[in-house]
């Protein structure tokens, strides 16, 4: 373990410069086939409950694209994380500004709304407790203090998602 200015090393005297590399993010075939489990699963209800199916409309084919996301709730609070950055629907998000999540027959539209930088370090420590998977696209380790997470806006998207109407599928 990388040793602090005093010589100690612990998990509070580790330096940013030892912290992880950040991966890369690709959709190859097994994560196709996982989507694909997961958006069943999901469909009829089932799995960890702050998984949905996000539902956006594309900016360039103007067509709905579905893929499975987790929400992170912070009391009356939603939001929706980009785990993996800049990923296509969160392209399509943005410029749609609005969004349905599904789950076991039920859906509802959000409107989307960026979260500030100072606001989303609670929120990426808490999606990464969540998503424990998701650990090595981030460039801070799951135990750094919520504001190390601040940096990583810009590299993880976070919205704030509020209800626009309640569908039923």
């Amino acid at each position: 373990m990388p040793q602090g200015p005093s010589g100690t090393s612990s998990v509070a005297s580790r330096d940013v410069r030892s912290w992880p590399m950040k991966r890369s993010f690709r959709k190859d075939l097994s994560r196709r086939l996982i989507d694909a489990m997961a958006t069943a699963v999901i469909k009829r209800g089932f799995g960890p409950s702050q998984r949905y199916l996000l539902t956006v409309v594309g900016r360039k084919t103007h067509t709905p694209h579905t893929t499975p996301v987790s929400v992170v709730i912070d009391g009356s609070a939603r939001y929706l994380v980009g785990p993996y950055g800049n990923v296509g629907w969160v392209r399509n998000a943005r410029r749609a500004g609005v969004v349905t999540l599904a789950r076991g027959g039920r859906s509802e539209q959000f409107s989307l709304a960026a979260v500030s930088a100072e606001e989303a370090g609670p929120i990426l420590k808490r999606y990464l407790e969540l998503e424990p998977i998701t650990r090595p696209y981030f460039g801070v380790p799951a135990d750094a203090p919520a504001d190390a997470f601040q940096a990583e806006v810009a590299s993880h998207p976070i919205f704030r998602l509020t209800p626009t109407r309640s569908l039923r599928t």
